[in-house]
C-alpha cells in the first residue's frame, strides 16, 4: 500500500477496529509526509448465482429471503432480529458450500430447516408457498412432519 498523498510505502498503522459488517478499519500514518488516512479491509466473496426453477440465473439476494420470512412470520412471535439472523445463517451456509451457482430449491430447503426450529406455524406457511400446496392433503403431510 502507498500513501495517497505522497506515494511512499513507509506507513505505520495507528489503530485497527473491527466493524459489525466484517470489515476492518485501519487508521494509518505516512512516515514520510506525516499525513493520516483510513483504509477499510473486507473479505471479497464470490458472486453467488441462483438457478431458478425455470432455468434462469439471477444474483443471490438476501433481501428475498428476509421478505419471504417476514410473510411467513407475520403475526407470529418472531422478531426482525430473529428473521435477519436466520437469513444470515442461510447465507453463511450457502457460502460455505463453495459453489458459485446454487438452486432455489437448495436455498428453500435451508430456510425451511432453520425456520422449523424457530416457529412451526411460520414453517408451515413458508412450506405452503415454497412447495406450492394445492390440496388440503399437502398441509396434512407437512403437519405430520412437524409433529414428529
Amino acid at each position: 500500500m502507498k500513501c495517497p498523498y505522497c506515494g511512499s510505502e513507509n506507513l505505520k498503522t495507528l489503530e485497527t477496529r473491527d466493524s459489525a459488517d466484517n470489515t476492518i478499519r485501519r487508521r494509518k500514518e505516512c512516515a514520510d509526509c506525516g499525513k493520516r488516512f483510513t483504509t477499510y479491509e473486507y473479505i471479497e466473496t464470490i458472486e453467488l448465482m441462483v438457478r431458478k426453477r425455470d432455468g434462469r440465473l439471477e444474483r443471490f439476494d438476501l433481501n428475498k429471503i428476509v421478505r419471504g420470512l417476514q410473510k411467513a412470520c407475520e403475526k407470529r412471535p418472531v422478531t426482525m432480529e430473529q428473521i435477519h439472523t436466520l437469513a444470515e445463517k442461510v447465507r453463511q451456509e450457502l457460502m460455505q458450500m463453495g459453489k458459485e451457482e446454487i438452486s432455489s430449491q437448495e436455498i428453500g430447503d435451508l430456510v425451511m430447516k432453520h425456520l422449523k426450529t424457530l416457529d412451526r406455524v411460520a414453517y408451515i406457511r413458508f412450506a405452503s408457498v415454497y412447495r406450492k400446496f394445492e390440496e388440503p392433503e399437502d398441509f396434512r403431510r407437512v403437519l405430520q412432519e412437524v409433529k414428529k
